[in-house]
Order: C-alpha cells, then structure tokens, then sequence
C-alpha cells in the first residue's frame, strides 16, 4: 500500500504572507532512495516521490487518498499567535 502525507507547506522565505498558501498537499512517502556511484547525487526508482498533489481541502485530499487506496498521515498546521501592539510600544520600556 502507498503511503502519504497530507498538510499544507510552509512559506518560502520570499513570501512576507500567508496570503498564497491555502491549498493542501498530498506528498508521497518513499523510503526506496540510494547514493548514485557515479555522480554522488541521491537517487530512487520509485517515481512516486517526484509527484506531489495539491487540493483546495484537506477534505478533498482525504477523499483522494482513499479513493485511491492510500495509506495517508495528517499534519496540522500549528495556529499562528499574533501580538498585536502598536508602534509606540517599541519605544516604551516596561
């Protein structure tokens, strides 16, 4: 059986936002990876880590996943803390 893992990806270091990262992944686990004796480089046969599947949902990728016979973990996003506080409090010492 495939195995996956369902979450949605952190931002790149380019983006101050999290404006762009709404959709959910399905990235596949492979465990099927060795050191190329020619070139050094890592390399698989398995094909299956090249492929990664976005979905607008993480309803969507579930339904995906077990549709398709999927084995599939789940990876929450961790809540986002704001502080709100205005630009005066950089100057006031407490």
């Amino acid at each position: 059986m495939k195995k996956a893992k369902i979450y949605i990806p952190a931002k790149t270091a380019m983006q101050s936002g999290r404006g762009k990262i709404k959709n959910w992944v399905l990235e596949f686990i492979t465990k099927d990876s060795s050191i190329n004796p020619l070139m050094g480089w890592e390399t698989s046969t398995d094909t299956l880590e090249e492929i990664i599947l976005k979905f607008p949902s993480k309803e969507k990728a579930i339904e995906y996943a077990k549709k398709n016979n999927i084995s599939y973990n789940i990876i929450e996003p961790k809540k986002k803390e704001f502080v709100i506080k205005s630009y005066a409090d950089n100057f006031l010492k407490d």
